[in-house]
């Protein structure tokens, strides 16, 4: 064989082995592309009434939210409060593995633990832009990983109800004696306040609280806002609607997912669950904003009476609330350094909404 038909041979051995290899490629490729992707189902339980407006839709909208942005490979399936587990018992429920995701509000939980609390509201504390800012730039996020990690929980900011209103009453506040022996559904740190002012405080679910109040098991409750309580139609059950809604100048709806269930997930499918809780975020605080104009003028033109809790009142509230606060720091060092950060970080965010946002109020 002369060197130019060994050459040929070579080429067309090269060009054999060659095309080969591509089929096996391409074979490779085919085999993965018609191998479905695995699909994989959660279960999210809520401490909310089905289907309610803005709590218990947005959980609903988060699920779908993710199950669309996973083209399907995660589905969450959405249990309202006590179709699986009790409205305050979902934090459990999660952190043992009963649900993968759980959606509530971190004072809910207070109970087992207590500093929960600070990641769910703070009278007289942070506005909602300022929290979401806080857990995202000023080193919230972290310490509220740290408060869950003992149980087993990841949390997400998956929702802000926005500033709340004070609450229904069918007594009058006209001064600090009308507190003594008022009984009053108010979870979380403005529960402690209205406590040490002589009030009887309880905790119920939403569920709960429209029978409670019309029977006068309760006198007074807060809910949410305008456009939950109207939903609730609160304003049937009692006679005074007061503000300001000191006792949570915002309210973070929470994602709680199980931290063994998470870290399992691929890394794409991590992120898109923590998006997905971001974006809910979000559309809920335009949803709340909206509707709480909407559903105040509504609320008026009905007839509500709406009053604003008088100045000695919410002094002593004010100073309450600091000496409640203080103590709940001072229960343990993660304690303290939450509750520092939030004091330093709400510093400096007054100083800059007393030259924007309440001037431009001022004016408008």
């Amino acid at each position: 064989m002369n060197r130019r038909n060994l050459f040929g041979t070579a080429l067309a051995l090269i060009a054999a082995i060659g095309l080969v290899g591509c089929k096996d490629d391409k074979a490779a490729s085919e085999q993965a592309a018609a191998k479905p992707a695995e699909i994989i189902h959660w279960k999210m339980v809520t401490s909310w009434p089905k289907n309610f407006p803005g709590l218990g839709t947005s959980a609903e909208r988060l699920a779908e939210r993710i199950n669309a942005m996973s083209a399907g490979r995660l589905t969450v399936k959405v249990y309202a409060a006590g179709e699986l587990v009790p409205a305050l018992e979902v934090f459990d429920a999660v952190s043992r593995g009963t649900a993968e995701m759980g959606h509530g509000t971190p004072y809910y939980w207070k109970g087992k633990v207590p500093a929960a609390q600070f990641f769910s509201s703070v009278p007289f504390g942070l506005s909602t832009l300022e929290m979401n800012a806080w857990l995202s730039h000023g080193g919230g996020q972290a310490l509220w990983d740290e408060t869950y990690a003992p149980f087993g929980v990841k949390p997400l900011s998956a929702g802000n109800t926005t500033m709340q209103m004070g609450g229904w009453f069918n007594k009058e506040i006209n001064s600090l004696d009308d507190i003594k022996g008022l009984k009053i559904r108010m979870p979380g740190l403005g529960g402690e306040v209205w406590s040490r002012l002589g009030a009887i405080t309880v905790n119920l679910p939403g569920g709960e609280i429209f029978t409670s109040l019309q029977t006068g098991a309760i006198d007074a409750t807060d809910w949410v806002g305008p456009y939950n309580d109207l939903a609730f139609g609160l304003h049937k059950a009692a006679k005074y609607y007061y503000y300001p809604g000191w006792q949570e100048p915002q309210s973070v709806l929470e994602l709680l997912i199980n931290q063994k269930a998470f870290d399992a997930l691929p890394a794409d499918l991590q992120a898109i669950v923590s998006e997905a809780a971001r974006a809910a975020t979000q559309d809920m605080m335009d949803d709340y904003v909206y509707h709480n104009a909407l559903a105040l003028d509504e609320l008026k033109q009905s007839g509500t009476l709406l009053k604003r809790f008088p100045d000695e009142v919410l002094q002593a509230m004010q100073r309450e609330s600091e000496q409640v606060l203080s103590e709940l720091a001072a229960q343990s060092e993660l304690n303290g350094r939450i509750w520092a950060s939030m004091q330093t970080f709400q510093a400096l965010a007054t100083s800059m909404q007393a030259l924007s946002e309440k001037e431009l109020y001022d004016w408008r």
